[in-house]
């Protein structure tokens, strides 16, 4: 052999070994998840709407979605993390979260074993990392099971874009993190921004979590910026008649605590929470507009291939004096939920869930207040009935 293929063969073991290493030191996954699922809605569309017949698959246990992730090791306990995830709606063919392509999350950073993470992109908010796992709609439930129009976030309805993210390592079941929003307005830095604070403590059968977080100027004229107005297609979370009203609020902030316990096969939830729209326009001439939110509910494990859950929530909503004298969103909301789960198999599993809300008083427009399942749409009357019947598939 001469001194050329020689060299060649030395040069490709080389390689080869420096490829084994590389991959023992990252890691990429692909996954994802189908949740698809036919819906009936009693009444929606507002005066003039009717029965609603329709299929669904961005609102259920986990909505449709597919991503990467990755795990660079750095050495000495620290890592390079990313993950792109993007929701997906099977009826259309269409990205989810108002067509935004990554618009369940997308970021980048870096990952300490002993000092915790820092991230940077589209992110969650601290409602969802220290809250979503023990709220009704994350412990026991979907989206159904949320406050009436989503108000605190808790079903996720809005990530946080332009977000620096920081969350510690676990110290024997304390955790803690927080979350900073640049806003990228020209000539005013604080426009657009926003911040979230959470914590967590887990404890034997008790889990305990509280959120904090503020906004400023949360609905803005350019899409995919300012929190309601967060996805490509630039449209608003602000938008049926329960806050509505409030689309002109330079500040709103979330206040949220929330515990569970389990006991034997039986899972228990309750949380707290207020939300605030501040500094209203128009003629609400600066007043804010507050909501208090309570909810109950429990998870029942028959055995490992079947649960059951039901919860409970009530909202309230303290009228707005406008400059007419009128006071506005002063109504209230009584909704009850409940869930059916059967596993077919590790991956695949079917349910069935049910809302039933009634609405009094007056809601952010002027108006009565009428039913609003999630974000689903105004009912055309003080009532709604929603029912969904599920396949889910993860991969």
């Amino acid at each position: 052999m001469n001194t050329k293929g020689k060299v060649a063969i030395t040069c490709c073991a080389a390689l080869g070994t420096f490829s084994t290493v590389t991959h023992a030191q990252s890691m990429v996954t692909l996954y994802g998840l189908i949740d698809e699922g036919i819906v009936f809605q009693s009444n929606t569309g507002g005066p003039s709407g009717g029965k609603k017949i329709f299929l669904d698959s961005t609102s259920g246990l986990t909505g449709s979605r597919w991503g990467m992730k990755g795990d660079e090791d750095l050495g000495a306990g620290l890592h390079t993390i990313f993950t792109l995830e993007s929701g997906i709606n099977l009826n259309n063919g269409a990205f989810a979260q108002g067509g935004t392509a990554f618009g369940r999350q997308i970021f980048v950073g870096l990952n300490s074993d002993q000092h915790g993470s820092l991230t940077f992109g589209r992110q969650y908010d601290m409602v969802f990392y220290f809250v979503a796992l023990l709220r009704n709609s994350g412990a026991i439930g979907t989206s159904l099971f949320a406050p009436p129009g989503d108000l605190a976030n808790t079903a996720d309805s809005v990530r946080v874009n332009n977000a620096i993210r920081y969350m510690s390592p676990d110290y024997s079941g304390f955790s803690f993190g927080a979350e900073y929003s640049v806003g990228g307005v020209p000539g005013n830095t604080t426009a657009n921004s926003g911040y979230s604070v959470g914590a967590k403590y887990l404890v034997g059968p008790l889990s305990i979590g509280t959120a904090f977080e503020y906004f400023k100027k949360p609905t803005s004229s350019t899409a995919g910026s300012g929190l309601f107005t967060d996805n490509s297609n630039g449209a608003s979370q602000l938008a049926n008649s329960l806050n509505e009203g409030y689309a002109s609020a330079t500040a709103y902030q979330v206040a949220i605590v929330r515990a569970t316990y389990a006991v034997g096969p039986v899972n228990l939830v309750t949380s707290f929470s207020n939300i605030q729209y501040a500094n209203l326009g128009g003629t609400l001439s600066g007043g804010t507009a507050r909501f208090d939110n309570v909810d109950f509910g429990a998870i029942y494990t028959f055995s490992s291939f079947m649960f059951f859950t039901v919860g409970y929530d009530y909202l309230t909503g303290k009228g707005v004096t406008a400059t007419n004298g009128q006071t506005v969103g002063s109504q209230h909301y009584h909704q009850v939920t409940f869930l059916a789960d059967r596993l077919l198999s590790k991956r695949t599993d079917v349910y069935v869930e049910a809302a039933w809300q009634r609405a009094s008083g007056t809601s952010s427009t002027g108006a009565p207040a009428v039913a609003d399942v999630v974000n689903l749409g105004d009912s055309s009357n003080n009532h709604q009935f929603v029912v969904r019947a599920v396949l889910r598939h993860t991969f």
